[in-house]
């Protein structure tokens, strides 16, 4: 397993890598006509408008709150030892089916222009219950794309129980080594309380998803003060027995039937104000020096005011306690690098990605249908215009996924990952770029 010096060695070129190859899958449902009520040409956003002055900016500053080591070292002086992420996929007992062996349906989820080249669908039966979230995959832990010697896809799910603010959140670790073959098993998500005597469930959507390094950073849905809060591969736990409830029981820890645990070991705060911005979609950026969390809020199309875009800076400390962490001020703050306005509303997937020998960083928006029947749209944009993909004799705009789920850039591979309702699905970043050319 790797280690955590492995992951602070110097950054390779960053020249992107051949895409791909071979044709776009001929899935029955992703090659389906747009009809005439999914036409309607979508809004343009327009060009992004930078964010500079010192109140637009100090409501996107987090400030963080590390889970005292104690805590976590009682966590795991009673669970026992933590386990790395290969005794997860070792022990994987649930297989996503290939898109072949997928419902009409369940294809139906796909996007049209640009096609997936790769897509699976989940297990039925685990899944029933739980609605789809954000993607992250060991291409954003490692520049290698690896972790350790596996090729992992990590998948946030949640279930609504009805409660305010959601209700149980889970991540599911894919054995992606063999394209044939995606196996895996869940880890459910926690937090700590009581000092560590006890831990409760992260009662949240995932809508946004980074594993940097060795740490796992989720968004967190409104109610909830915290916008993000970072989990340790290195830290999961087993959970010992099979009890529907959550946390300490008699005769030992539940995790509403899961194998695994993950304990939150640091959280990050929005400003005490109205005008904070929530992180709503996350990705990686590994085009800035040094590597960025890229971040956009969910703002409704009725909601009549622009969306957010910005960045923020991760660490390069040498220190193993900050690895894969946000750079921090003296005070514990966090401050967005870089940010922008975009009239792109229902944003529900965003990545920032710049081109080998240019100065500037394109940012691609996946937006959802919201409150429209039909697909969403996919867009290009920067400080000069935007682009949309089309499709159909029509040029319709409506020409990606409905829901339009979180975007992972995988560089070593070339593919961008995303996940719509069932489907879990890739294609090259480059047949996208040749979309919006």
């Amino acid at each position: 397993m790797k280690h955590r010096g492995r992951h602070r060695r110097r950054r390779r070129g960053r020249a992107l890598r051949a895409a791909l190859t071979g044709a776009a899958l001929a899935l029955t449902g992703a090659a389906t006509l747009i009809t005439t009520s999914q036409a309607t040409v979508a809004d343009d956003p327009g060009t992004l408008k930078p964010l500079t002055s010192a109140a637009e900016t100090d409501a996107l500053r987090l400030t963080e709150h590390r889970v005292p080591e104690p805590w976590l070292d009682r966590l795991s002086a009673s669970m026992g030892e933590p386990v790395g992420v290969d005794a997860v996929l070792d022990s994987a007992d649930r297989t996503l089916r290939k898109a072949g062996d997928c419902t009409a349906g369940e294809r139906e989820a796909l996007p049209v222009s640009p096609a997936a080249t790769r897509a699976y669908c989940w297990d039925d039966a685990d899944t029933e219950g739980w609605r789809p979230g954000a993607v992250t995959t060991s291409g954003d832990a490692d520049e290698d794309g690896l972790w350790g010697t596996h090729r992992v896809i990590l998948s946030a799910w949640s279930r609504d129980d009805g409660t305010p603010g959601g209700g149980l959140a889970r991540v599911s670790f894919v054995d992606a080594d063999d394209p044939d073959r995606l196996g895996y098993t869940s880890a459910l998500l926690t937090v700590p309380v009581d000092g560590g005597h006890d831990y409760r469930g992260l009662a949240s959507p995932v809508s946004g998803m980074v594993w940097y390094q060795d740490k796992l950073l989720v968004t967190t849905a409104a109610g909830d003060r915290d916008a993000l809060y970072v989990y340790d591969v290195e830290r999961i736990q087993r959970a010992t027995t099979a009890a529907n409830a959550v946390g300490r029981v008699p005769g030992g820890w539940a995790a509403n039937g899961h194998r695994y645990v993950l304990p939150a070991v640091a959280s990050y705060r929005l400003p005490d104000t109205d005008g904070a911005a929530r992180p709503g979609a996350i990705s990686l950026d590994r085009g800035t020096a040094p590597d960025s969390l890229v971040a956009s809020e969910r703002v409704t199309a009725d909601a009549d005011r622009p969306t957010r875009l910005w960045r923020y800076a991760l660490g390069t400390s040498t220190d193993p306690e900050r690895t894969g962490l946000p750079v921090t001020d003296a005070a514990g703050g966090v401050n967005a690098a870089e940010a922008y306005e975009t009239g792109a509303a229902e944003v529900g997937g965003v990545l920032s990605y710049r081109p080998p020998g240019t100065a500037h960083s394109e940012w691609y928006l996946g937006r959802a249908a919201g409150g429209q029947d039909g697909r969403g749209t996919l867009w290009r944009q920067d400080t000069e215009g935007a682009r949309a993909a089309e499709c159909g004799a029509d040029q319709s705009q409506q020409c990606w996924s409905g829901s339009a789920g979180s975007l992972s850039y995988s560089e070593r591979t070339g593919e961008v990952w995303s996940q719509s309702e069932n489907m879990l699905f890739s294609l090259p970043l480059s047949s996208i770029t040749d979309a919006l050319d």
